[in-house]
């Protein structure tokens, strides 16, 4: 039974089933020749013969049946409960005896060792499972590793563990675990290198930490060690930043302690630069081998390095690196890719930016005519992804000043006049081809039919966003004619702002926030469902709206009355998108929001959004009344123009922006419905799934589907792509790029900044006023429903279905925007402070953390 217990460390036959992740990869490592240090497995039938001698499985599956992930004290219950019975549990004496036999094979029995657990889910691509079970280091003597043997199979079971896996869906009765017991290297020096820098996902980086002794004072972060970053290919080092050391982790008799670092040693390097690369140079073969970043544990004894272990690297951030397509480009966060604050998913980048730059291009062509060169955008088109995000690229040289001005000058007219007759007709004509594309039966369509239905409505709304481009720069010029004009030849210092003269107009985001009121006051009419808002958060709310159950102690009729209620809201004002990008789902789909909002306005002290619209109408009316009756002829004709100029465009931005995602309702439902065709023929894991295929994909699967035919298996590359984007959301895309331009510098001027010992980060003050209060970051509608009331709403930018955050924010500041974008105007006409054009607002500031935010100042401050 010693071959089915135990395996030399080198054995071809460790592998995961038998060895556990961490084993597999050890011998993999010993075979190819790298410096491992001796040992064997004790494999996963030894742990299967001891739970079965033990009748262990009996005892986990009854403890398992409390534990949840989200509840620390039923985890804790269940580990204890089990290692209880694994300190109990007796060896039998096969494994012990083939433990000590192969611990005899080392230095007669006065061999140290590291005895480390290796799970068989464990040290993978996608869960490292990293610090989930025990290692015991300095064990000497077979009796002792016997017993660090069976502490780490009791690991298998610790809290943190159980609640890993119930976490990561990775089922409870199908784990197992092996030990692996090493002689162990007294270090001088130890530490962990990663093939590719985790910082900021540069594959062509290697970055080594390091520190005297043992690295567990590394692993367990009892001590900032040595950075050392190398370039990979050039084999030169980077970078080498020396720590002040203070403790070390040593060997002692029966295990390890932390002691410390002599203080003539604190602050010299622990490796040498020599080391450091000789290490690099390690690191470079061992990702070779596996073909993949890897994440190794090293040691130093007398000048030799030993590899301790290697495993890949999981979540390692897409490298933070900006190279642009045309380096004489400029490229910018603007136009649209306001509206798509996130990373675009494939079937957006690929069919949804093709379309949106067919329609700019239609649009060009209409207000230039012939002098429009399409050089002008980069391959000639003006949107495109640069890691993920979109932005608008131009590539403008000298020569092309002078026609670019006469252009501009040109069609200044053009585009001013007739704004708001061009977007009512735009919207009339967009609106028609989306009633006419929701009245067809669906169920009928073809594959292709329904893929090509999909394309034309968002053509229409492409277009529809190419007139709401030109209507725009009239609501910016109208704006600020006024406020000049205002400034200058009218207002008195007891005159209100500017603002109060365009406040106060009933747009469809004021409709909505009605609606939602509306409907909680309904609620407080329904003592039974309003006593069931006030127990229960939105997501339970949620789920009861979606699963179509009626909640207990609320009468059916009464929810079929809410439901009603709820649905003719987003039928209203449900089809303004969270994101342009129509892989975002609708506020219908994810009502959170809506929700949160209406549960906010059931509170006894709740705003009343229709009080707060009449005071800002009646404020607009007495300044305007009491401003007009001074004005003698000269003054009077030019402000009244000016303001009625100023009102009338002011109020069609917000609707004209709201109406970008009417389609989106229709075009995710015949999506979707082709996705389930796919999903239904085992090319996917679900209907969502087809946002993450490329358009050439789609039309290659649907002509499949239609001539009878298999469709390829995309569910792996679909996780891969997922797994992309979730690294592309945690960069930071800069405002503009390349990085160096004088637009760059001139948009990017939130920089944080430490003052008196405070983190200070500056933008442009847009709505006045000072809050202090928790920072709620929101990087896209999956968040939404982590917003409280009186947080501070933080984003890279909003769009009008952001409003029903507004209800629930205390202040609102953004990574992009300015004084006329939507989250400046709509803070402004909920009274709330606002500061946009924050750099990188949205990746420093933390959820949770207190902030003030001072809207005259344009200023945030962190409280730490």
């Amino acid at each position: 039974m010693t071959d089915t217990y135990i395996l030399p460390l080198g054995a071809k036959e460790a592998t995961i089933e038998s060895s556990g992740g961490k084993g597999a990869s050890l011998a993999k490592l010993r075979q190819s020749g790298f410096p491992v240090p001796d040992g064997f497995h004790v494999t996963t039938a030894a742990y299967k013969a001891f739970t079965a001698a033990n009748g262990l499985d009996a005892v986990i599956s009854e403890a398992l049946k409390e534990a949840r992930p989200d509840d620390v004290a039923t985890l804790e219950k269940a580990s204890a409960r089990i290692r209880e019975a694994f300190t109990a549990g007796r060896i039998p004496d096969e494994i012990a005896a083939a433990v000590g036999s192969a611990y005899e094979k080392f230095d007669d029995q006065e061999t140290f060792t590291a005895v480390r657990s290796s799970a068989t889910a464990e040290d993978l691509p996608d869960l490292s499972f990293a610090g989930q079970q025990e290692t015991f280091l300095n064990i000497k003597g077979s009796e002792a590793v016997l017993d660090a043997v069976r502490k780490c199979w009791a690991s298998l079971w610790t809290a943190r563990a159980i609640g890993y896996r119930l976490r990561n869906n990775i089922p409870q009765d199908v784990v197992s675990l092996a030990v692996v017991v090493q002689e162990l290297v007294p270090a001088e020096a130890a530490g962990v290198m990663f093939t590719a820098n985790p910082a900021n996902g540069r594959r062509n980086e290697i970055l080594i930490n390091s520190v005297f002794g043992l690295g567990e004072a590394i692993v367990g972060g009892g001590v900032t060690p040595d950075t050392f970053v190398v370039e990979k290919e050039k084999g030169e080092i980077i970078s080498s930043e020396i720590a002040r050391k203070e403790a070390m982790t040593v060997r002692v008799a029966g295990g390890t302690e932390e002691q410390a670092v002599p203080a003539e040693k604190q602050l010299k390097p622990s490796i040498t630069e020599t080391q450091a690369l000789a290490l690099a140079e390690l690191g470079k073969e061992i990702e070779d081998l596996y073909g993949m970043p890897m994440d190794i544990e090293w040691a130093i004894e007398g000048g030799e390095i030993a590899i301790l272990q290697a495993r890949p690297i999981t979540a390692l951030p897409m490298a933070d690196e900006w190279s642009v397509p045309d380096p004489k480009g400029t490229y910018a966060r603007g136009s649209l890719a306001e509206h798509i604050p996130s990373p675009v998913a494939p079937l957006f980048r690929t069919m949804g930016l093709r379309i949106a730059n067919e329609a700019t291009n239609r649009m060009y062509d209409t207000f230039m005519g012939e002098e429009k060169d399409k050089q002008w955008f980069i391959g000639g088109n003006m949107y495109l992804p640069i890691n993920l995000y979109v932005y608008a690229g131009f590539k403008l040289t000298l020569k092309d000043a002078g026609p670019l001005f006469r252009i501009s000058i040109k069609q200044t007219g053009p585009i001013m006049r007739g704004s708001v007759a061009r977007w009512h007709k735009a919207r009339e004509k967009f609106g028609q081809i989306v009633d006419e594309w929701e009245n067809k039966d669906i169920d009928s369509f073809s594959p292709s039919e329904l893929l090509e239905s999909a394309r034309i409505v968002f053509d229409a709304a492409s277009e529809y966003y190419t007139v709401v481009q030109t209507i725009l720069p009239a609501v910016s010029t109208s704006e600020m004619f006024f406020q000049k004009y205002y400034k200058w030849f009218v207002k008195k210092k007891t005159d209100p702002e500017f603002t109060t003269f365009l406040f106060g107009f009933d747009t469809l985001p004021v409709r909505s926030e009605k609606s939602l009121y509306d409907i909680a006051k309904w609620i407080k009419e329904n003592p039974a469902l309003a006593d069931y808002f006030s127990r229960s958060d939105s997501a339970d709310v949620e789920r009861c709206i979606a699963e179509k159950r009626t909640p207990r102690g609320v009468a059916s009729e009464v929810w079929e009355a809410l439901i009603l209620r709820i649905e003719d809201h987003f039928e209203k004002f449900g089809r303004t998108a969270y994101e342009f990008d129509f892989s975002m789902p609708t506020p219908a789909e994810n009502p959170r929001p809506q929700i949160e909002a209406v549960r906010m306005f059931l509170a006894d002290d709740a705003p009343n959004p229709y009080e707060r619209h009449s005071k800002a109408e009646s404020a607009r009316t007495a300044a305007e009344t009491a401003v007009l009756s001074r004005l003698g002829f000269l003054r009077k004709k030019p402000f009244t123009k000016l303001l009625r100029w100023a009102q009338e465009t002011g109020a069609v931005r917000e609707d004209s922006l709201a109406d970008m995602g009417l389609g989106h309702p229709f075009i995710r439902r015949v999506l979707l419905r082709l996705g389930g065709m796919f999903s239904d023929a085992g090319a996917l894991n679900q209907n969502d799934d087809i946002f993450w295929l490329e358009e050439a994909e789609v039309a290659s699967m649907v002509a499949a589907l239609e001539n009878g035919q298999p469709l390829p298996d995309k569910r792996a590359e679909v996780l891969d792509r997922k797994k992309e984007w979730d690294a592309a959301l945690k960069l930071t895309p800069p405002v503009a790029l390349p990085e160096k331009t004088i637009l760059h510098k001139f948009l990017n001027k939130g920089a944080a900044q430490e003052i008196d010992g405070k983190t200070v980060m500056r933008g442009t003050g847009t709505s006045q006023g000072v809050v202090t209060a928790p920072a709620r970051v929101l990087h896209g509608p999956q968040d939404f429903g982590q917003m409280q009331p009186g947080d501070v709403l933080v984003a890279t930018t909003t769009t009008p279905a952001w409003t029903p955050l507004f209800t629930l924010a205390s202040a609102v500041v953004t990574d992009i925007g300015g004084p006329l974008s939507h989250s400046s105007i709509v803070a402004r006409e909920y009274g709330i402070p606002a500061v946009m054009a924050v750099r990188d607002a949205s990746r420093i500031i933390q959820s949770g953390e207190m902030i003030t935010v001072d809207g005259k100042a344009g200023t945030v401050m962190l409280e730490r």
